[in-house]
């Protein structure tokens, strides 16, 4: 009887640990970033690298109204948000995180997942945008910025299609 109940004692004890064990093991490999599998962002044809122009010219960290270049963007994504705010000024070819990690254009999905956490959950299990490739096998998300411009990211309203034809009504 007392082994029976040692015995019971140690398969519980056990199960513990193993659970224990299991669930470090899921939640230290879901720290670890993954890198998926991305087209190039769909930029401006002469527009990048931004270094070719931005190379050397010093950094106005000023929010204003911009008139040589780029003033056809108006900045309509965040509140009083300026360009500085996603972009590096210091390396025009990178954005930067809030913890001022650099990434490249290709990883803009970190920089959008900052503020859009639910989205950036849902976009990366395949949710939400678009995702190719083999059930098994690799995939190939787009981009935030492929459906969505990043300085104004809502949709434009759109007309519905119409409902599709009743079987009973096609003649």
């Amino acid at each position: 009887m007392k082994n029976r109940q040692s015995s019971a004692a140690l398969s519980v004890a056990s199960f513990f640990i193993l659970s224990l064990l299991c669930s470090f093991y899921v939640s230290a490999e879901e720290d670890i970033p993954k890198k998926f599998f991305v087209p190039p962002p769909p930029f401006t044809p002469g527009i990048f690298p931004c270094s070719q122009c931005h190379q050397g010219m010093p950094v106005n960290r000023k929010p204003r109204k911009l008139e040589q270049m780029h003033q056809d963007i108006i900045l309509k994504h965040m509140p009083d948000g300026w360009c500085f705010d996603c972009h590096n000024p210091d390396n025009r070819d990178k954005l930067r995180l809030a913890n001022g990690k650099l990434v490249s254009f290709e990883e803009s999905y970190y920089l959008c997942g900052q503020c859009h956490g639910t989205v950036f959950r849902d976009w990366k299990v395949g949710l939400h945008g678009k995702r190719t490739g083999m059930w098994n096998g690799e995939k190939q998300y787009l981009l935030c910025v492929n459906c969505h411009w990043p300085h104004d990211p809502v949709f434009k309203p759109i007309q519905p299609m119409p409902p599709p034809v009743r079987p009973s009504d096609i003649k």
